[in-house]
C-alpha cells in the first residue's frame, strides 16, 4: 500500500494531502475514490486511509484504522559526511534513510574536492530532502529524516555538542586492528539516546581534523579490517547498529 507523509491532519479522522503527493496519487498511481493508502502525520502517527475526495488542489483521505507499528531505530543517528564527489551523498541519504538514520549533516572537510555553492544551496537541499522523503515512504518509516544545510568543519563540531555519543570513523584505526570502540559505544547506549557519526570524504579526514575531533570528545573507531569507501562506511555503520539494537534483541 502506498505511503505518504502528510503535513496537515484536519482531525483524528481526516487527512488533507496536497502538492506533489496529490499529483502522485492522481496522475502517477491513478487512484480513485475509495482506494486505500497509508498516511503518516508529523508526529509519526500512522493510519490506513480511504480516499474520500479528489479536487484540483488536494486529496482528502478518511482514516480507516490507526496503526501502532514500530519501524524506527530505538536510538537517534546523525550521519555527518564530508562532502563527497558526484552523486555519492544522494546515495548515502537514500540508503541511509532506508537503514534508519534520523538526520544527515554534510560538511566541508579539508580533503573535500567538492566546494559548496551557496547559490545552488536551496535547490540541492530540496532534492536531498525529496530523496529522503521517497526513501522513508518506501521503507515504511514513521519519520522523515532531516537534511541539514552543508556547513564548515568548525560548525559541525559545534553541532555535535548536543549528542549523547560521538564517533568518527578513521581508517588508520582499522589498519591498526581497532575493533572495540564502535561496539563498546553501542553496548553503552540506551533507548532514546543519540549518536553523532562522522565520516570523511574520499581522501579521508586530515590529521588536523582528527586532532580537533579528539579534543571535542569524539572517539575514533575502526569499521573492521577492510577500508571502506566514503559512501559505504555510513551504510555499514547503520546496518551494524540495526543488527545490534533490533535483530539481536
Amino acid at each position: 500500500m502506498q505511503r505518504y507523509f502528510v503535513k496537515q491532519r484536519a482531525n483524528d479522522d481526516r487527512f488533507f494531502i496536497d502538492e506533489e503527493d496529490r499529483h502522485h496519487i492522481v496522475k502517477v498511481m491513478r487512484m480513485q475514490i475509495g482506494d486505500q493508502i497509508f498516511c503518516v502525520d508529523p508526529d509519526g502517527k500512522q493510519a490506513v486511509c480511504r480516499l474520500a475526495e479528489i479536487t484540483d488542489s488536494s486529496v482528502v483521505a478518511d482514516v480507516v484504522q490507526w496503526k501502532d507499528e514500530v519501524s524506527e531505530l530505538p536510538i537517534s543517528i546523525t550521519i555527518a559526511s564530508g562532502l563527497p564527489k558526484g552523486d555519492k551523498l544522494e546515495w548515502i541519504i537514500q540508503k541511509g534513510t532506508e537503514l534508519g538514520a534520523h538526520q544527515f549533516l554534510p560538511f566541508s572537510a579539508a580533503r573535500s574536492v567538492v566546494k559548496w555553492d551557496e547559490k545552488k544551496a536551496a535547490k540541492k537541499i530540496d532534492r536531498w530532502q525529496k530523496i529522503a522523503k521517497e526513501a522513508a515512504e518506501q521503507s515504511h518509516r514513521a519519520f522523515m529524516p532531516e537534511i541539514v544545510s552543508p556547513m564548515s568543519f568548525k560548525s559541525m563540531l559545534a553541532k555535535s555538542k548536543d549528542f549523547h555519543y560521538k564517533l568518527a570513523a578513521f581508517e588508520e584505526e582499522s589498519r591498526n586492528g581497532e575493533i572495540s570502540v564502535f561496539s563498546s559505544t553501542l553496548q553503552q547506549m540506551k533507548k532514546g539516546e543519540s549518536l553523532f557519526l562522522v565520516f570523511g570524504p574520499e581522501g579521508g579526514l586530515a590529521e588536523g581534523e582528527i586532532q580537533l575531533l579528539k579534543e571535542n570528545g569524539f572517539g575514533l573507531c575502526g569499521l573492521g579490517p577492510r577500508i571502506l569507501r566514503t559512501e559505504t562506511a555510513p551504510l555499514y555503520s547503520l546496518a551494524a547498529i540495526s543488527y545490534h539494537f533490533e535483530l539481536l534483541r
